[in-house]
């Protein structure tokens, strides 16, 4: 495998992440998939992420430790703040959610780059979305587009090689409902992701979180079940 088809892929062990994974290996890169035990308020997303990269033929995953718990501020990270839950995707609110974790997008990208260097990647895959999302700002196009010039900047291998890093973001421009029609062309079993910010003992999802309302609006504008639902 030629280095300039070798690729960092941020796999969470969710919808998006999975699908990302499938469209990298679809053009043909040497998948290398890195998860993140940061603190989050469960580890079911991490069993999921290790079943999806073995699934893709990844050929190494690796989950990195590191605890953005002790800053706190998140949902998703300290567990004396709720995750918001509502009936319907139209009641999610327009302003950033405390689901939000401060700056890690950024932390994660940081992470990944390192990565990528040692392993002689060039790219890097990170399954943004910038339409059905939960308003985060590290998911939008300006951030990416940003990161990526740091980041040929800030390496060795951006200022010494002939070709630049690059960022890649397939979904960012895709509806809930795209993505998951695009996954399934590429073989992708959703039954193994999980979405859910707070799901209850075995990963079962909460239905009512916003990544659980968004999900299901993309399953039901394909008209078909969610198969992660059947799995409970």
């Amino acid at each position: 495998m030629s280095v300039s088809k070798r690729a960092v892929i941020l796999l969470s062990g969710g919808l998006d992440s999975a699908t990302c994974l499938a469209i990298a290996r679809s053009q043909g890169f040497e998948a290398h998939t890195l998860a993140f035990r940061y603190g989050q308020r469960h580890q079911y997303e991490l069993d999921r992420a290790q079943l999806i990269s073995e699934k893709f033929a990844a050929a190494s995953h690796r989950i990195v430790e590191i605890d953005l718990a002790q800053f706190g501020g998140s949902a998703l990270t300290d567990a004396a703040i709720e995750v918001p839950k509502s009936d319907t995707v139209e009641a999610i609110g327009d302003s950033i959610p405390v689901t939000y974790v401060p700056a890690r997008n950024t932390v994660f990208l940081s992470l990944a780059l390192a990565f990528a260097e040692t392993v002689e990647a060039r790219d890097i895959f990170i399954g943004v979305n910038s339409l059905d999302y939960s308003g985060y700002p590290d998911c939008r196009p300006e951030f990416i587009k940003a990161y990526e010039n740091m980041a040929n900047l800030a390496t060795k291998a951006g200022v010494e090689e002939t070709r630049s890093l690059r960022i890649h973001t397939p979904l960012i421009d895709l509806t809930k409902a795209e993505i998951i029609a695009r996954g399934m062309e590429l073989g992708v079993d959703y039954g193994m992701t999980l979405s859910c910010y707070d799901p209850a003992d075995g990963g079962v999802p909460c239905l009512h979180c916003d990544a659980c309302l968004l999900r299901a609006r993309g399953f039901a504008t394909n008209g078909i079940n969610d198969p992660a639902l059947s799995n409970h």
